[in-house]
């Protein structure tokens, strides 16, 4: 498989109109994140929701194969292609958790404030110089559900966890999360620097550039 990212095929259409892209996601702050990262780029960005299509199962061991499955799921069903990720927080002190079940880490109808209570708790009377983390992003893009050679890009942000939430920006574990070089959370910062600088922002930018390079078309 070959791995990494948007060309001309998708930045234009034959047409020179926008080209319609699938957006395999249900999350609300992503599909807001997403809408901002691909706006410049002359994207009409589809949501599944909007087609009557529900969320995949994400039975992945890793993000990228959950990536694949949700790209793959929403472009059968919506007949365009899609682009999917999956992300998630990794923490050194607890072994790389909770990874791919950062959604749903303490449970699967969890809420973001549950998964915070959750990480705080296995992180008590854990020093703040051991609480090295990093939010990675996996995407995935195919033409159609039965793309033999799929598109993936990965980005990561470095930072560590903080010892209580703060700020009320962002969605997830925005809270708690204190990229490198800053001393306030992701939900403290401004959007536009976390468009700029976040896992996904830099997991884009990689798709964009290897599609670029490969002039593969999506039409």
């Amino acid at each position: 498989m070959r791995t990494a990212g948007p060309g001309a095929g998708i930045l234009k259409s034959p047409a020179g109109g926008p080209v319609k892209l699938l957006l395999a996601s249900a999350n609300a702050g992503k599909q807001r994140e997403f809408a901002a990262l691909l706006a410049p780029l002359g994207l009409e960005l589809v949501l599944q929701g909007a087609l009557g299509i529900d969320s995949v199962a994400e039975t992945g061991t890793t993000f990228e194969e959950n990536a694949l499955l949700k790209a793959r799921h929403a472009a059968a069903l919506g007949a365009m292609p899609a682009l999917a990720d999956d992300s998630g927080l990794e923490v050194d002190a607890l072994d790389g958790r909770p990874g791919v079940w950062s959604a749903r880490y303490a449970g699967a109808a969890a809420s973001d404030d549950d998964n915070n209570a959750r990480l705080l708790a296995e992180l008590a009377g854990v020093p703040l110089g051991r609480r090295r983390a990093r939010y990675r992003c996996v995407l995935a893009l195919v033409r159609d559900a039965g793309d033999d050679a799929p598109l993936t890009a990965s980005g990561s942000w470095e930072g560590r966890i903080a010892s209580a939430p703060a700020g009320s920006g962002g969605f997830g574990y925005d809270p708690l999360f204190v990229p490198e070089g800053y001393e306030a959370t992701v939900a403290e910062l401004p959007v536009a620097l976390k468009n700029a600088h976040s896992h996904r922002a830099k997991a884009l930018a990689a798709l964009v550039a290897a599609l670029r390079g490969l002039d593969r078309g999506l039409e």
